[in-house]
């Protein structure tokens, strides 16, 4: 049997992926709903981007902390556990809304407890997933994995627009649904064939991660590669912006144009599923890094919505390529007794450039204005892949990813 029909027949792994398409449909409604809520009560940019600053701070505050849980107790029931606080979140803003009560401090608080949970979720799940396949079906059930996450991504943002057009408890509530379906098929996954850690918390033992993520130059290259790239270059916080003031959609424009990049990576994720990257790794990695930059430009200077949803597109098709690259050469060349605690720093260094880019988008728009702030967040992109292929030439030349 080959190994795409190996996969699709993988039970365990097929629970999994329902899952992340539970916790992903969850987390991108939640996005959409929050965004909006937000921007409606203060009509404030800077607060858009104090959302992903609050929900970064916990990825710093827990960093040492979140990838040794991973490492020392059942990977499947952290993850769930972390499920079930999200879905506590949404069960907060449900009540909030029903008696009209959602304010900007509340929902800085839920950012909070939301980050904080996807902080110790995300290298759970991250290294889960080896426990799952074996070796050899790994890098397609990397890219498949990333599937569930785009497939998500493409109908939870436009779903949650729509819905948030009847009211916000139609977004709310459903999510909290999703959240608890995801915590059922995790805590059902088969016993995995985990190694745990046994070694107490400490110092020593928390950066070990750290420690061996240094001691792989091409490691920290891939990493920090997304991190500054992501960073400089994403625009998501602004896209309320964007649609209601310069492309003059509503809730549900801004839904298509959250789901717009995953459409073009969804399509990336079944082709590299179909047809795994096997050679030229770092040249590809690279230059799908470049592309993202230069759609970052194009839909920061566009004025056409039909336009913008296609540029996302590119934009997104194009980060799932260097996703599942970097993803795939972390993971494969991590001991599993580590994967947590280096799944941990990736999450970290992930939720900088998601998040964090976030708050530096808010800034940058407040100060610029906000077409300016997303063209030259594309420009800063391209400098730090030209930058980068300097700076770890071994990357950059990397021909497999074994």
């Amino acid at each position: 049997m080959s190994q795409p029909l190996l996969l699709r027949h993988h039970r365990p792994f097929l629970a999994f992926w329902l899952a992340r398409v539970c916790t992903a449909s969850g987390f991108q409604m939640l996005t959409v709903a929050i965004g909006w809520h937000l921007y409606a009560l203060t009509g404030s940019v800077l607060d858009l981007g104090l959302v992903g600053l609050v929900e970064f701070l916990p990825r710093v505050l827990f960093m040492l902390h979140t990838g040794h849980v991973a490492d020392r107790y059942d990977r499947r029931r952290v993850a769930a556990l972390c499920q079930v606080l999200q879905g506590l979140v949404a069960v907060a803003l449900v009540f909030g809304s029903a008696t009209d009560n959602v304010s900007r401090e509340m929902i800085f608080v839920l950012a909070f407890a939301l980050g904080a949970a996807r902080a110790f979720e995300m290298p759970a799940t991250q290294a889960l997933l080896p426990n799952v396949v074996p070796a050899d079906l790994f890098p397609r059930a990397v890219a498949a994995a990333a599937s569930a996450m785009q497939a998500a991504t493409i109908v939870a943002p436009a779903l949650g627009g729509l819905l948030y057009a009847l009211g916000s408890l139609w977004v709310y509530g459903p999510v909290a649904v999703l959240y608890a379906i995801a915590c059922v098929l995790v805590l059902g996954l088969a016993s995995s064939q985990q190694v745990l850690n046994k070694e107490r918390a400490s110092l020593e033992s928390l950066l070990a991660g750290i420690r061996f993520i240094r001691s792989r130059p091409d490691i920290l290259g891939a990493i920090s590669l997304d991190l500054f790239a992501v960073l400089l270059g994403g625009a998501t916080a602004l896209l309320p912006v964007f649609a209601k003031d310069i492309l003059l959609t509503g809730p549900w424009g801004l839904g298509l144009l959250r789901s717009a990049p995953a459409v073009g990576a969804l399509a990336m994720s079944f082709w590299l599923a179909r047809f795994p990257i096997e050679r030229s790794v770092g040249r590809i990695m690279f230059t799908s890094v470049g592309v993202f930059g230069v759609a970052t430009i194009a839909f920061g200077l566009s004025t056409s919505f039909w336009f913008s949803l296609a540029v996302l597109a590119v934009l997104g098709a194009a980060d799932m390529i260097s996703m599942v690259i970097r993803g795939a050469f972390v993971q494969l060349h991590t001991p599993d007794e580590m994967r947590g605690r280096v799944s941990a720093v990736n999450g970290l260094f992930i939720g900088a450039s998601n998040q964090l880019g976030e708050f530096e988008s808010g800034v940058t728009a407040a100060w610029f204005g906000t077409v300016p702030a997303v063209v030259m967040g594309g420009v800063g992109t391209l400098l730090v892949t030209g930058l980068w292929i300097r700076l770890f030439p071994t990357l950059a030349k990397r021909d497999r990813l074994h």
